[in-house]
């Protein structure tokens, strides 16, 4: 028996999980019907491809439940970078060049977009911005030549000593730090922070160097415009709604930290017990 249903009754259970659908199914239907025609999206794909929660993992709902022992290391260093993450002050001043980067001094782009300022109007953006990227998987994919302009050299095992709460891609991962741990955050959190890292990503790709005139932006049905980071109006814009988002993040942390937290202590008050279980009750 799922010890869910303890705290939930089978008629609540299937309200919430058709409350989620109906939430989530705006984002998730059109990307399925995408990749049923081949069709490739390239603001959306991202939270589908390089997270690894499929999408019928995102639209089954589950309350939060058990922590099982196997998942205590992830549950601990995931607790330790968001309280790291937390606990650091926000670097407002990026204005997303981590995407610049990605395609500086370099003839090959990500994206089969065009650039919006072409190559050389492209490097002389990056030549004339201090670039502060503390995210190691975006730092990971500058070009060679961006590599040493970059004033940090943040590194996938040193995380807790480099994110920062502006950082939209840290934002973003609180989407995969909730699946990853679904069993005990539940779906709701899932979702909370599913629905962040999509308006984040949004944003992320309308300050990248691409032109992406005419594609449409689910589930708004509205066309992208750019964010221009290389003047100073596209700078205000790009740093006011890094601090929205930023702030959307916060309490969203603080749940997952306050939901693991109790897990872990819970977990290791049984190991420090006589007689020890392989899983607590969240």
């Amino acid at each position: 028996m799922d010890l869910r249903l303890l705290l939930v009754n089978a008629e609540e259970w299937e309200q919430r999980a058709a409350a989620h659908t109906a939430r989530l199914g705006p984002y998730v239907e059109p990307h399925l019907e995408r990749r049923r025609l081949q069709v490739k999206h390239p603001v959306h794909d991202f939270l589908f491809t390089y997270y690894s929660y499929r999408p019928s993992q995102l639209m089954r709902w589950q309350p939060p439940g058990e922590l099982d022992a196997a998942k205590l290391p992830l549950a601990r260093s995931t607790l330790a970078l968001l309280r790291a993450t937390a606990g650091r002050e926000g670097n407002f001043g990026c204005f997303g060049l981590h995407e610049w980067a990605m395609v500086y001094r370099d003839p090959e782009t990500r994206h089969p977009q065009p650039l919006r300022l072409g190559h050389d109007g492209t490097n002389r953006v990056v030549d004339s911005h201090r670039i502060g990227c503390s995210h190691w998987d975006a730092y990971r994919f500058f070009t060679p030549a961006a590599l040493p302009l970059n004033t940090l050299r943040p590194f996938k095992d040193d995380r807790t000593d480099f994110e920062q709460p502006a950082c939209l891609h840290a934002t973003m991962d609180l989407y995969k730090h909730a699946y990853r741990l679904a069993g005990v955050l539940g779906s709701d959190l899932v979702a909370d922070a599913f629905e962040l890292a999509w308006d984040v990503r949004i944003m992320d790709m309308r300050a990248a160097p691409y032109d992406m005139s005419g594609l449409v932006i689910d589930p708004y049905g509205i066309e992208w415009t750019p964010i221009t980071i290389e003047t100073s109006e596209g700078k205000r814009e790009y740093a006011a709604l890094q601090r929205r988002y930023a702030e959307r993040a916060t309490p969203i942390r603080e749940r997952m930290v306050e939901a693991l937290d109790q897990a872990v202590d819970a977990i290791d008050a049984i190991d420090r017990s006589p007689s020890s279980g392989t899983a607590i009750r969240h």
